[in-house]
């Protein structure tokens, strides 16, 4: 079972590059974050036509979820547990039913807490929260489960090729990246550094700035997998070169093989 993560930034202005990713990948599961896109206006029947079962959580302009799946999907949920008035579209959760296992997979936009000190980097830190008490009890159904999506976290200085530039940035902050910490240390397995454990490995690099030509990238989208998941593990890998195609989002596929 192929799964990949994709922060797509805008599903209209990405559909041909997405589109064309997934023809040449064929992920049989694609978490997209950032589809800034209501449900109604979602192109599903375009992805459907793909092959895809297409499950959105979507805002207007901002945001937004969404799970493609080649396989069937039972058990839909979208929101982050914990807070009722939190309006904001940054989760959506299903089960995946593969030939060998039901694969449980979360799809999330973690948000980004610039600037700090202030509202937004409170929330950033509030949802991580939120997220560590939601992943701790779906870790206890001892499942293979996969909870993936853009982090906003860098999670050590290796993971930047300029540490230095994102020092005092919500995403490197010694809180963001403790909380990071706490869930990981919940028993999840970072599937990249599994394969890879050198520097140098992004997954974002900004339209700004010449910051794809001169690898200035940071990685920040990452599929963190349950114990009963990274036994399936069998391989996990970023599709760097998306960057470099016509319109592309400043993100690329981060992906995962599991034996299921």
């Amino acid at each position: 079972m192929r799964i990949a993560t994709f922060n797509i930034n805008g599903i209209k202005a990405r559909i041909e590059a997405l589109s064309d990713w997934l023809g040449e990948f064929k992920p049989d599961v694609a978490l997209l974050q950032e589809i800034k896109s209501v449900d109604e206006g979602f192109p599903r029947a375009h992805f459907e036509d793909m092959g895809y079962i297409v499950e959105t959580h979507g805002q207007k302009g901002f945001n937004g979820v969404a799970i493609l799946s080649r396989l069937p999907l039972e058990d839909v949920t979208r929101g982050l547990p914990g807070d009722d008035s939190d309006e904001q579209a940054r989760w959506i959760e299903a089960t995946v039913m593969g030939a060998g296992a039901a694969v449980r997979v979360c799809c999330l936009y973690l948000p980004n807490g610039n600037p700090v000190p202030g509202p937004k980097y409170d929330y950033k830190l509030a949802w991580m929260a939120r997220l560590e008490t939601h992943a701790r009890s779906l870790l206890a159904q001892e499942q293979p489960l996969v909870v993936a999506g853009d982090y906003n976290i860098i999670p050590q200085d290796e993971d930047a090729a300029r540490p230095e530039a994102w020092a005092a940035d919500a995403l490197a902050l010694p809180q963001s990246r403790a909380a990071f910490r706490r869930i990981v240390n919940l028993g999840f397995t970072e599937a990249i550094r599994t394969r890879n454990a050198a520097p140098g490995i992004y997954s974002f690099w900004d339209y700004q700035a010449g910051a794809w030509e001169k690898n200035n990238g940071i990685r920040i989208d990452h599929l963190l997998l349950s114990p009963q998941a990274a036994d399936l593990l069998q391989d996990a890998g970023i599709d760097a070169a998306v960057r470099g195609r016509d319109k592309p989002s400043d993100h690329v596929p981060v992906w995962i093989e599991l034996a299921a």
